[in-house]
């Protein structure tokens, strides 16, 4: 009995030592917090998408698959299922994997969404692999130096 007291009286005096070394709680200040924007891949398009019944979701209006890796992550950017959003209008950022499939899906926030992404204006990335394959074609008429022909892209 008397050796249980001195424990428990030991234990007591060293909690109330790390006492002081606890942080304070932190206020709630009623401040609205700016929801963060993230940094998205390059290739990452933008559509609005409702899973029907996973792995068959709705992108854009049209019939799509989800990849049995499928992450998707929420506004808050955490991990969700895709059972949790079942019929739910959502606007996304997505990638496919090499299959064709939707292998990323980043549920947009509402500052997100209404931010313009690069590459939105008017055909977004297949304008842009266009445009680097796009070469005028080298006028020669037979009589042109080697040293004067238009250089090779």
């Amino acid at each position: 009995m008397n050796r249980c007291t001195h424990v428990f009286l030991a234990c007591l005096l060293a909690a109330m030592g790390m006492a002081p070394l606890t942080p304070p709680a932190l206020a709630q200040t009623g401040e609205t917090v700016k929801p963060n924007i993230r940094q998205f891949p390059k290739l990452a398009r933008r559509g609005e998408l409702v899973i029907v019944t996973p792995p068959d979701v709705a992108l854009d209006g049209k019939a799509d698959r989800l990849s049995p890796g499928i992450r998707i992550r929420d506004a808050n950017n955490n991990l969700v299922l895709s059972g949790t959003l079942v019929n739910v209008k959502l606007p996304v950022r997505y990638l496919r994997d090499n299959t064709g499939l939707l292998q990323q899906i980043w549920v947009l926030n509402a500052e997100e969404a209404r931010q313009k992404m690069p590459g939105e204006d008017g055909g977004g990335i297949l304008n842009n692999i266009r445009s680097m394959f796009e070469t005028t074609p080298a006028s020669d008429d037979g009589n042109t130096p080697y040293d004067k022909l238009p250089p090779y892209k």
